[in-house]
C-alpha cells in the first residue's frame, strides 16, 4: 500500500535518514521505533508532505507521493493521510465538535454531513457527551482522543502518529494504547506508528522497524524482533536483557557453545549463538538472556551448568518489587526480584539460565 525507496534526507552534512526501504501493508500498522534523533520522526514528516526528501521516492496506492528524479512533490492536503501529533495541536478556541469537524469543513462538506460523520465518529471513541466542551475543559487523554477523531473524520486512507502519547502519564498512555488497539478492530486502519516506546511498539504494531543512526536496523513482527534480535543494538534496545562476559570453552556440531563465565568457577553456560555469529574455543564471549527466563535461586546449586552465583550489592524497593546491581564474577547486571522475599544486601544467590533461551555473541563489535 506505501512505497518507500532509498529514501534519504540531509540537514547539510547531517544525514538524519540515509537511503531506506520500507514496504507497509494494507491494514497493517507499522511501527518506527527508536531512540532520539535516529530519523523516525524525519521519516513520517516525509510521509506527510511536511519535509522535503533529499533523495528517495514514496509511493502510496501506486500514486507518487514523491520522486525527486521526477521532481514530483505532492503536498499535504493532497496526500489524504490523517495525522496525530505528539502536541495534540487542537485549537483551545474551539470546542471540541469544531475541533474534529475543521478538516471536514476545509473540504466544503455540506454541515448536515459535517454534524453526522462528527458526532459519529466522536461516538466511536467515547466522547460524544462532550462534543460542546472546549480542549481546556478536557483531560491529557481525553484531548488526544480528539486529535484522534479528527484525524479519522474525513476517513483517510493512511494515518500517521508521530509519538501520539508521550505528553501523557503512564496510566493514561497504558489506557490510550487499549484504546487504540480496540478502535483498530473498529476502523479499518492503515498506519504508521512513530515511537520511542518499546510496549507501544510492541503492542500496538503487527511490524516493528527499529531504526538507528538513519537506518532500519530491524524489521520484523514484535515477537521476532524481541526474542531473536539481528544485532547488539536491538538486543540491548528492545527490553531488558541480561549480559555476562566470558571465555568460548567449546563448541558442539549441533551448534552448543560453552562460555566460562569471567571471574566464576564451576559449570560453563551453555548457550546458541546468535543469528550470523561464529565463535571458536577462546573467542572472548557475551552471553544474554531477557530476564524473564532467568529464574533466580535464594541458594546456589553446586556447579551446575548454566547455573551462575552472585551477590546482592545494592538494592532498591520499588513496590512491586526490588531493583538490585548484583554482581556475578567480575562484571555486575541489573536485576529485578519478587516483592514476596526477604532480600538484602550481601545475600548470595544464584540464577539458572534457561538454555534454549540464551544467546552467545562475539564480546565487542554491533
Amino acid at each position: 500500500m506505501l512505497t518507500i525507496r532509498r529514501l534519504t534526507k540531509k540537514f547539510d552534512s547531517f544525514t538524519a535518514v540515509d537511503d531506506i526501504d520500507l514496504d507497509v501493508n494494507p491494514g497493517e500498522m507499522l511501527a518506527l521505533l527508536g531512540p532520539s534523533g535516529c530519523g523516525k520522526t524525519t521519516t513520517l514528516r516525509m510521509i506527510a508532505g511536511l519535509a522535503r526528501p533529499t533523495s528517495g521516492d514514496i509511493e502510496y496506492e501506486g500514486r507518487p507521493f514523491v520522486s525527486t528524479t521526477r521532481r514530483i512533490h505532492l503536498p499535504p492536503e493532497k496526500r489524504n493521510i490523517g495525522m496525530v501529533f505528539q502536541s495534540y495541536a487542537l485549537w483551545p478556541h474551539m470546542t471540541v465538535f469544531d475541533n474534529v469537524g475543521y478538516p471536514l469543513r476545509l473540504r466544503r462538506v455540506k454541515s448536515s454531513e459535517i454534524r453526522t460523520r462528527v458526532q459519529a465518529v466522536l461516538d466511536l471513541i467515547g466522547l460524544g457527551a462532550l462534543a460542546g466542551q472546549t480542549v481546556p475543559q478536557l483531560s491529557g487523554g481525553q484531548q488526544q482522543r480528539v486529535a484522534l477523531a479528527r484525524a479519522l473524520v474525513y476517513e483517510p486512507s493512511l494515518m500517521l502518529f508521530d509519538e501520539p502519547f508521550s505528553n501523557l502519564d503512564a496510566q493514561l498512555r497504558a489506557q490510550m494504547r487499549i484504546e487504540l488497539k480496540a478502535l483498530r478492530k473498529k476502523v479499518h486502519m492503515t498506519g504508521l506508528f512513530v515511537t520511542h516506546d518499546q510496549i507501544e511498539a510492541l503492542s500496538l504494531a503487527d511490524r516493528v522497524a527499529i531504526m538507528r543512526l538513519g537506518k532500519i536496523e530491524q524489521l520484523g513482527a514484535p515477537i521476532e524482533v524481541y526474542r531473536t534480535p539481528a544485532t547488539r543494538f536491538v538486543r540491548d534496545f528492545l527490553g531488558k536483557v541480561i549480559n555476562l562476559h566470558g571465555k568460548v570453552r567449546s563448541t558442539a556440531a549441533n551448534g552448543e557453545i560453552a562460555v566460562d563465565i569471567d571471574g566464576l568457577s564451576g559449570g560453563p553456560v551453555l548457550a546458541k549463538a546468535a543469528a550470523g555469529v561464529s565463535l571458536k574455543p577462546g573467542d572472548k564471549a557475551e552471553v544474554s538472556i531477557r530476564p524473564e527466563y532467568a529464574e533466580v535461586l535464594r541458594e546456589p546449586r553446586g556447579s551446575a551448568a548454566n547455573v551462575v552465583a552472585g551477590t546482592i550489592e545494592d538494592l532498591l524497593f520499588t513496590g512491586d518489587g526490588f531493583e538490585t546491581r548484583t554482581r556475578i564474577g567480575d562484571g555486575t547486571i541489573l536485576l529485578q526480584l519478587s516483592a514476596d522475599g526477604a532480600w538484602r544486601e550481601g545475600q548470595n544467590i544464584a540464577l539458572h539460565l534457561r538454555q534454549d533461551a540464551v544467546t552467545a555473541w562475539p564480546l565487542g563489535g554491533q
